[in-house]
């Protein structure tokens, strides 16, 4: 695919989130004009603008089938994430657009969010840091039962993709038994990278202490984790998520899992409503409630961030455009 033949640089349309200016994409893309959009619903001024880019670059727009109508010289979508639940792949297709995520990243940046969360539950940091505060005398003998050496127990990596690869690769030195679910991967795929293969998730969910979450949201993983899932796992285990809110079927039921004991604690970087809405499980947690005191570690959805990893997610998806608008390459191509 050539340039325009008018001469005229390639516009490229940034949707949301990214604020001016657009140094990195440019860094990316010289050959392209980016122009930062307004909601197209405000009026015809700002219909218009999104009638024009040859290219656009979304982050947390909900690309419907009303914004793809609007879409008239778009040639590719490109989505600086990974994850695309909010993209409708299909009505693209059926306007014979292409459209690609940008997967890795964050890859490091997770993975080692997801471990440090894996270490805090396994030596109790966070229960520590809690408790430290509510120590009426004494202060060293005050140790948290039961606590374990790394060697001794069983980290369960459900997806064992980019992230779940990297999560493995970090965990080994430390010692721990790593078991993989991922129907998905070759046969093979186990020996090559180091970890017990489970041929099904039941399995997994058995034998782990921790089970660590690295699947992307899609209708099969929607809701996975629900109170059946959680009522499978090992009594006293852990859970982490980095991965996505919604892969959580809701709050009630790991509320339910934590006060029953059924987890001994949970740690997430991702919740089914972000900002969450108000919810009782949440509130103890904000109020440092006896019961779930240090047994639940929350972060704002920023597992994939660092100032390498902005850049680069930024630099991929601008550059992603360049390949296919004056190549004619696509990578990352996302079917519906």
């Amino acid at each position: 695919m050539n340039r325009p033949s008018d001469g005229k640089r390639w516009i490229v349309g940034i949707t949301d989130h990214i604020v001016p200016p657009a140094d990195i994409e440019q860094e990316a893309f010289p050959e392209a004009e980016f122009r930062f959009l307004a909601d197209w619903r405000r009026g015809d001024l700002a219909r218009r603008a999104w009638q024009e880019p040859d290219a656009l670059l979304v982050w947390h727009w909900i690309v419907d089938a009303g914004t793809v109508e609007v879409l008239d010289r778009c040639k590719i979508l490109i989505r600086y994430g990974v994850g695309y639940d909010l993209v409708d792949v299909q009505a693209l297709a059926a306007r014979d657009i292409p459209f690609c995520n940008t997967p890795d990243y964050g890859t490091e940046e997770v993975a080692d969010a997801a471990c440090g969360m894996i270490l805090a539950i396994q030596r109790q940091l966070v229960a520590y840091d809690r408790a430290c505060r509510h120590y009426a005398e004494g202060w060293q003998e005050n140790l948290l039962h039961p606590q374990h050496r790394t060697s001794t127990r069983t980290v369960g990596v459900v997806g064992v993709g980019r992230i779940g690869t990297a999560v493995v690769n970090r965990l080994k030195p430390f010692g721990y038994r790593i078991l993989g679910y991922d129907p998905y991967k070759p046969s093979g795929h186990e020996k090559a990278v180091g970890y017990e293969r489970t041929e099904t998730l039941e399995a997994l969910l058995a034998e782990a202490d921790i089970v660590t979450i690295h699947c992307p949201l899609t209708e099969e993983t929607r809701g996975m984790v629900d109170a059946a899932l959680l009522g499978r796992m090992k009594p006293g285990s852990a859970l982490v998520n980095t991965a996505r809110g919604r892969i959580l079927a809701d709050l009630d039921c790991l509320e339910d899992a934590l006060r029953s004991g059924r987890l001994a604690c949970a740690a997430t970087d991702v919740l089914p409503d972000e900002p969450p809405e108000d919810h009782p499980l949440l509130a103890a947690w904000r109020e440092d409630a006896a019961w779930l005191r240090g047994r639940l570690l929350i972060t704002p959805h920023v597992a994939y961030y660092s100032e390498e990893g902005w850049h680069e997610m930024r630099y991929k998806a601008a550059r992603t455009a360049r390949m296919y608008l004056v190549e004619g390459k696509l990578r990352n191509l996302i079917e519906p």
